[in-house]
């Protein structure tokens, strides 16, 4: 089953830094994303994009994770000349993950 089944995504990005929040559509689901959404995929699914460790912080009262990751410097929002490297396209692209 695709992410996005279960979840929703809201992100936020400054500079290097992307924020990506998935948030339970059911808090009777948040185990399983807790379970099977770890550090370590997150890293693999945007391994191409990211630089630097991914952090991690659960919040089981809002049935939420947030993720924060690194970008290269040369890939920032503000300097980069991609069409969109805004976090939002991580957010859909990481509730493609296959669960």
């Amino acid at each position: 089953m695709l992410l996005h089944q279960l979840a929703h995504s809201r992100t936020g990005d400054k500079g290097n830094l992307v924020t990506i929040s998935l948030i339970a559509y059911r808090k009777e689901d948040f185990a399983l994303i807790e379970e099977k959404v770890t550090v370590e995929r997150v890293a693999g699914h945007f391994s191409e994009l990211i630089e630097g460790p991914v952090q991690r912080y659960s919040l089981p009262q809002l049935g939420a994770l947030n993720f924060v990751l690194r970008r290269p410097v040369s890939n920032s929002v503000t300097r980069s000349l991609a069409l969109d490297a805004h976090g939002k396209c991580l957010g859909s692209a990481l509730l493609a993950m296959e669960i």
